[in-house]
């Protein structure tokens, strides 16, 4: 992604999360950014693709991020782990990101749908994992679906832990692994 694209992308995602969608417009954009509205409709057609193209690559950061740590480990409860950390890493990074993705991922606009489709994509990998826990008895039994929603939503509410304007990553990684994630180890 060449500067330009980049500087539009990350202010749209800062005025996304600040303002909401519907509230900002291109042209508080184009404004931020200090390009001329062609030069973003060089890069962009519009601001749903903005928003559209915003949404995949901090999913597929994500899921992706995910991917390369599950491949290391062996133990499936490792995996949840990893999973559950990568989850709070990306949550503290990108806090932005995240905003506009649970605050787009309730309704029935074209958004919410893009959303929930990649929020949706992103569960079935943590749900494989879970489910292959489960049935290689090193994971409790539980409601899959369950389970995978609660684990996204642990890491989500890690949002609500801000202080100071930081979320303490590893304090809380620990604090998730003690009271949840060990509690999921067959055999406790």
């Amino acid at each position: 992604m060449n500067r330009t694209k980049r500087k539009i992308f990350e202010t749209s995602m800062k005025l996304f999360a600040e303002k909401g969608y519907d509230a900002t417009s291109i042209e508080e954009i184009t404004a931020e950014v200090g390009v001329a509205k062609g030069t973003l409709y060089y890069h962009f057609s519009s601001k749903e693709e903005i928003f559209n193209f915003l949404i995949e690559e901090g999913m597929n950061l994500l899921k992706n991020s995910i991917k390369i740590k599950i491949d290391k480990q062996e133990k499936y409860i490792d995996k949840l782990r990893a999973i559950v950390l990568i989850q709070i890493k990306i949550i503290a990074k990108y806090e932005n990101f995240m905003t506009i993705v649970l605050s787009e991922l309730w309704g029935n606009s074209t958004r919410s749908k893009t959303c929930k489709k990649y929020v949706d994509e992103y569960l079935q990998i943590v749900k494989a994992i879970v489910q292959e826990g489960i049935n290689k008895e090193e994971i409790k039994p539980y409601n899959v679906d369950i389970l995978t929603s609660e684990i996204f939503g642990l890491a989500c509410t890690s949002l609500l832990r801000k202080k100071n304007g930081e979320i303490k990553v590893e304090e809380l990684y620990k604090e998730l692994d003690k009271s949840f994630i060990q509690n999921l180890r067959r055999g406790k």
